[in-house]
């Protein structure tokens, strides 16, 4: 089995840190471009299949003995060359470690597994894509080793925190509480489909079903297969999540970094809302393109050929060395319109940290019905009877 010991490449205090925990990977395809997939919450490193496919030319792991690969033909349905895919487990699932304590898990420390990760490898440099969480480490990894950095595709991503709360209303509320409560494949499997896509596309026709039916099946399959994530691991990422931020520092390692940024996202997304990715791609001005498709948080299978070609436009644009002016879609010159989108950006800041007050607050309003009920139910009635004449 394919891993990286995390501490073995690292230096002594981050070492002493990650003593014991490894890192599982697959790789896949060949040629001289070097990409690492870094997957969200709750993925594995298969959750990147469409894109495995699209950017290797292949999906079949390099290390897989059971089949020969073909080498001359990874690779050569694209137009940039050959190219090598790694795609990993973060920590807290699937086949990697599974850290007990919250502590081990952040944004920046699962940026230091990625680069353990490059440093196993031996690739000196990569180009970076990240999903959701995945996007959030990528960001952390780009600010930590610049220098390392081709490319940087940043999917479906957000800013951490209370970005990290989906629009107050019915369905999204709903689909909170059924997440929690998934206790069996069938149960996370049908809330995972309502997170992930739009609806339009769930409703529609494959043959003589819908895709919901057809997707229904495969997430329980694919779920039984690799197990439901642990409570460590799953509170863990949450952490990373929650705690993730972006300093100003930071941002500009990046917009400094001489690489090249997409900022790519479904607009129908009920997880990472779209307004949060725009902010963070003028923020990386003048490096960043923003790309939106008619999707849901998981654009990557939604609409994979135009995802798959976005992401292909950036590695030819990175190996072509265009100038970041000639990539950037976003306006050269702010304008009165960009002074009343930046109002109304700053609106919509104040407006989530209401949403996250409410949200924490029926949070907590649910938490002590429960017990309060729970309690209720405990209790005994006790009888009194007449008291004696004396």
């Amino acid at each position: 089995m394919p891993y990286c010991e995390v501490g073995k490449t690292q230096n002594a205090v981050d070492a002493a840190l990650n003593n014991g925990i490894q890192i599982y990977y697959r790789t896949y395809g060949h040629g001289p471009i070097k990409v690492l997939l870094i997957t969200g919450l709750a993925g594995t490193h298969d959750s990147w299949g469409p894109q495995i496919r699209g950017l290797a030319g292949t999906d079949r792991a390099n290390d897989d003995e059971t089949t020969a690969v073909d080498r001359e033909s990874d690779g050569a349905n694209n137009e940039v060359g050959g190219i090598e895919v790694c795609s990993l487990d973060n920590r807290g699932m699937g086949r990697s470690s599974i850290p007990t304590k919250k502590s081990d898990y952040s944004t920046r420390i699962m940026a230091k597994d990625a680069i353990a990760l490059l440093d196993h490898l031996g690739w000196k440099k990569a180009h970076v894509f990240g999903h959701s969480m995945g996007a959030m480490i990528a960001c952390k990894m780009a600010a930590l080793v610049p220098d390392r950095i081709l490319s940087l595709a940043l999917l479906n991503v957000t800013g951490g925190g209370f970005e990290c709360c989906p629009k107050l209303d019915r369905k999204t509320l709903s689909i909170a509480i059924r997440f929690l409560k998934a206790k069996t494949p069938e149960q996370r499997a049908a809330v995972d489909l309502d997170t992930h896509y739009s609806e339009e596309y769930l409703e529609e026709f494959v043959g003589s079903d819908t895709r919901r039916v057809i997707l229904y099946q495969e997430y329980v399959k694919g779920i039984t297969a690799s197990g439901m994530q642990s409570n460590h691991g799953f509170e863990g990422q949450i952490n990373a999540c929650w705690r993730h931020k972006m300093t100003r520092a930071e941002i500009d390692l990046i917009r400094s970094g001489g690489f090249l940024v997409s900022v790519i996202h479904g607009r129908q997304d009920v997880i990472a809302q779209i307004n949060h990715a725009r902010r963070l791609a003028e923020k990386l001005q003048p490096v960043a393109r923003m790309v939106e498709f008619h999707g849901g948080h998981l654009v990557t299978h939604e609409r994979t050929e135009e995802v798959n070609q976005a992401l292909l436009e950036l590695i030819k644009a990175s190996e072509m060395k265009m100038s970041p002016h000639d990539w950037s879609n976003f306006p050269k010159k702010r304008s009165e319109a960009s002074n009343r989108a930046t109002v109304e950006r700053e609106t919509n800041i104040i407006i989530a940290k209401i949403h996250v007050f409410l949200v924490c607050l029926i949070s907590l309003f649910m938490t002590v019905f429960k017990y309060g009920r729970s309690s209720l139910q405990r209790l005994k009635p006790v009888r009194v009877g007449a008291s004696s004449p004396k």
